[in-house]
């Protein structure tokens, strides 16, 4: 292995890392933005849902990049079935994490219908998510 493979595959994990550390807290602060009365309080929430997501998506785009690299360049499971299936779920979690956008739309303008009980199931799908991406990563089906 070539040190520029390790070091692709390094940064490609800790972004990757990060992102999910987003998707995993961000619909959390939609539990509290969903379940908030107090208006001083939600525009606080929303201050912060707002700059999560704006880091997070700073992360996510070299996650994806780098990933990309390892696949197309490094020929990491170019051809193999379970890259695939892998590619299938980061689709997913690229959905994901476009729905997240959405749902801030929502809070921004006010019209969420949402409750905060729909908001922590929400909240489990990242996590689904990636078990299932590590899992495909680690055994190769």
């Amino acid at each position: 292995m070539s040190n520029s493979y390790l070091w692709v595959k390094t940064f490609h994990i800790v972004f990757i890392t990060s992102w999910f550390a987003g998707l995993f807290y961000l619909p959390r602060i939609y539990v509290n933005l969903a379940e908030e009365k107090n208006a001083e309080a939600y525009a606080r929430l929303l201050g912060m849902a707002d700059r999560l997501f704006r880091f997070m998506t700073i992360l996510a785009v070299p996650a994806v990049l780098l990933g990309i690299t390892l696949w197309l360049h490094f020929g990491i499971g170019r051809s193999d079935i379970w890259m695939h299936a892998k590619l299938f779920f980061v689709i997913l979690v690229i959905g994901y994490h476009h729905a997240c956008l959405s749902l801030l739309k929502k809070f921004r303008a006010g019209v969420n219908k949402r409750s905060g009980v729909w908001f922590r199931w929400f909240n489990e799908v990242p996590v689904i998510l990636l078990v299932i991406i590590v899992a495909l990563v680690l055994f190769k089906p």
